[in-house]
């Protein structure tokens, strides 16, 4: 089953592990929002805080599942916090991944972030939970926890 799947992330810090996540293949099948790039959201941040909701609510609307990529910043993230509690709102599933193990483009990795998500939600490490063998499993599993 296809799915629209609003993935949330820190994208100052975390955009190369995202783009890893993105590229590995396994978001293939599903309509994938928001991996957008630098110049996009420079124009989305433009529109001032009201625009950035608008913009946000406008990205979730007609998903089902909304995966928060964690990295060692993304907790203190105001537009994440937003994307969690419009997720929840609208009765998404949701879960979140960390991220923080995946290498930058120097191949560094990164600590361990604090979990944004609700602790009744679903934790799951990239490397060490084998995500991109996983991350379709997971997405279904939060859909049918969400009854989607």
């Amino acid at each position: 089953m296809t799915r629209k799947v609003f993935f949330s992330f820190h994208y100052a810090r975390d955009s190369w592990r995202v783009a890893k996540v993105r590229n590995s293949g396994v978001v293939s099948g599903y309509t994938k929002n928001p991996f957008y790039d630098k110049a996009d959201w420079e124009k989305v941040r433009l529109r001032g805080p009201d625009g950035v909701r608008r913009w946000i609510d406008d990205q979730l609307a007609g998903t089902s599942v909304t995966v928060v990529l964690v990295g060692a910043k993304t907790s203190s993230r105001p537009w994440v916090k937003y994307e969690i509690e419009q997720s929840i709102a609208k009765g998404n599933g949701l879960l979140a991944i960390d991220i923080s193990k995946i290498g930058d483009r120097n191949g560094d990795t990164d600590n361990t972030g604090i979990n944004p998500v609700p602790t009744d939600y679903p934790l799951y490490r990239w490397n060490k939970d084998c995500g991109q063998k996983n991350l379709g499993s997971w997405i279904e599993a939060a859909a049918k926890a969400a009854g989607r």
